[in-house]
């Protein structure tokens, strides 16, 4: 018996694993992993939230629930961008929300 040959991941974008050190994603064809120590915004954020994202043009990532934008140049080699900003409490997220109408 032969196994049917995978489709093509149509999604750009699937995290493929949350562990206590960071997040694994594909993106394409690439595995990249987002540890919290560079990406401080996924260490508090619920399974729901670290799911939810979009691809939404080549090389730019966005998680809409935590306000996040990430180029993938910067999972890729997050040596390269030292400056990491750190995650906002949940108050100015709501905050920052409610200005943006959102």
């Amino acid at each position: 018996m032969r196994s049917v040959a995978r489709g093509k991941n149509t999604s750009g974008v699937e995290v493929q694993n949350v562990s206590a050190f960071g997040v694994w994603l594909l993106v394409g064809d690439k595995e990249l992993f987002a540890s919290y120590a560079d990406f401080p915004w996924f260490k508090d954020a619920t399974i729901g939230q670290v799911l939810d994202v979009d691809q939404p043009h080549p090389g730019h990532l966005y998680w809409p629930q935590l306000d996040v934008d990430l180029a993938i140049e910067s999972l890729e080699a997050p040596e390269k961008f030292p400056l990491v900003a750190k995650p906002m409490g949940k108050a100015k997220t709501a905050k920052r929300k409610a200005k943006r109408g959102v």
